[in-house]
């Protein structure tokens, strides 16, 4: 072996960590340890954090690991709203808030997500950058266990802090509401419930265990599913934790697999069987009679999938991370996050460029219309060129009037934006959200998933009363 590896940077006693006792690369000393730079905003580092989780579950002896946080948004350096994601993503390691990006200084990485590897003897290997590297991630392991003849040492105990407690929802994150049903996508607990508009739960869907599995409620299985979309006597969810597209018979409650394998991979144009055809974190959900919109927010475009013919084909962007208007398939977004249809236009929650944008369906255009850049946000009303948003998460259409409802989930505000060239504004509630990142509009009333206090709020909008839905209590 080589003596003259440099020893991997020590962590700085000034890291805030968020969910267990403060950590040395000196500890895990006998272990091979990743150390993985990683933003809460980011689906990219999504993806790569689940492809951690298996790696760490394929070598639990050999393999340690930590998080570094590095905050993009100006709410994420709040350690609090930090730990509420890496809670809601069920990491089960470490992980520190790094608002001034020390760590990553002092790792020389300049891109996220990144995977610093250090091997037994604490010395640093090699920079891993970019959510598709399971495959090499998985060989570099292997070979530095291999390196010691597989004499690894087990993990000491660790203390774990700030663990969420066993409410009746967690982190809900989907709705859908019907003439008579509400629908929850109750992601933390992977799996989907239907309520009623007072919310008693009357069917629930999903074992809870985070799984792909068909078949009927009691039976099938989901894994973080977030955006949903009601078609008469179906319920489609984007399923996300699986990267894919499921649906549910409300008839017979059986569930099933339109698209997406349990992995994330590239989506191609086509049809084909389920398995073949690769979802990339998909968030959210719009739909017709005949097709389904979802926004992937893993690959920056929004698909069509075409229920007839069962065809998937590209609606808009060109797959690049950023915000550029013109024709659909060249235009650029960044995280698409929730769908609103209105005959044919489809508007976007961009999450990532804190945008909300149209796509035009019959002229295949698209337009931002509140967002000016990809580091541009704030809480600002006004005319939209003026206004800004913190990484929105949905959007509904006010069903009774022209106006656009926003979770704006960084700056816990609710925001309305007129259609027809009308301005932002931020809409007063008796008290203030936390992470919203779903809503669903009925006629009177506006149900509000707030992902981070765990819970689904009703609002009234004739009398301006906001209640909490006792769901699951």
């Amino acid at each position: 072996m080589n003596s003259a590896l440099a020893a991997a940077p020590e962590l700085q006693p000034g890291l805030h960590w968020l969910n267990a006792d403060p950590q040395r690369i000196e500890a895990h000393r006998g272990r091979v340890l990743a150390v993985v730079f990683w933003n809460a905003a980011s689906a990219y580092c999504h993806t790569l954090l689940e492809e951690l989780q298996r790696l760490q579950a394929r070598y639990p002896v050999g393999l340690s690991l930590l998080g570094i946080h590095q905050p993009r948004f100006d709410a994420e350096l709040d350690g609090r709203l930090v730990l509420k994601v890496a809670n809601r993503l069920g990491l089960p390691f470490p992980v520190a808030n790094d608002p001034g990006w020390t760590t990553w200084q002092h790792y020389a990485i300049n891109a996220w997500p990144s995977v610093a590897l250090v091997d037994t003897r604490g010395r640093l290997r090699e920079v891993f950058s970019g959510d598709d590297q399971a495959p090499r991630l998985e060989a570099a392991i292997q070979a530095l266990i291999e390196e010691v003849g597989g004499a690894v040492q087990a993990a000491g105990p660790s203390r774990r802090l700030g663990a969420e407690p066993r409410l009746p929802l967690a982190f809900p994150s989907g709705l859908a509401v019907g003439e008579n049903h509400l629908y929850v996508a109750d992601t933390a607990h992977h799996r989907i419930l239907e309520c009623t508009h007072s919310g008693r739960v009357l069917r629930e869907f999903g074992t809870g265990h985070g799984d792909l599995v068909d078949g009927p409620p009691e039976d099938a299985a989901f894994r973080s599913p977030r955006g949903l979309c009601l078609v008469r006597e179906a319920l489609y969810v984007a399923d996300t934790g699986n990267h894919a597209l499921r649906r549910i018979r409300l008839l017979d409650g059986v569930v099933e697999t339109l698209l997406g394998n349990g992995r994330a991979g590239s989506p191609r144009e086509g049809s084909g069987k389920a398995s073949e055809m690769p979802l990339n974190q998909p968030w959210g959900l719009a739909g017709t009679l005949d097709r389904i919109y979802i926004a992937m927010a893993g690959s920056n475009q929004v698909w069509e999938y075409e229920l007839g013919q069962a065809r998937l084909k590209l609606c808009a962007g060109s797959g690049e991370l950023g915000i550029a208007d013109g024709p659909a398939r060249s235009a650029m977004f960044a995280q698409p996050a929730s769908l609103a249809l209105v005959q044919q236009t489809l508007y976007v929650a961009d999450a990532a460029s804190s945008a909300v944008r149209s796509i035009q369906l019959a002229q295949g255009q698209v337009q931002t219309l509140v967002g000016q850049g990809l580091y541009e946000f704030g809480e600002h009303d006004g005319q939209r060129r003026e206004a800004r948003l913190q990484y929105p998460l949905a959007i509904a259409l006010d069903p009774t009037s022209p106006v656009l409802w926003i979770a704006d989930a960084y700056n816990g505000s609710l925001r309305r934006l007129r259609l027809g060239g009308g301005d932002v504004s931020t809409h007063p509630l008796p008290q203030a959200l936390e992470q919203p990142a779903a809503l669903a509009a009925s006629p009177g009333a506006l149900f509000i998933a707030n992902a981070g206090a765990h819970e689904v709020l009703r609002y009234d909008l004739g009398n301006g009363k906001l209640s909490r839905l006792p769901i699951g209590e």
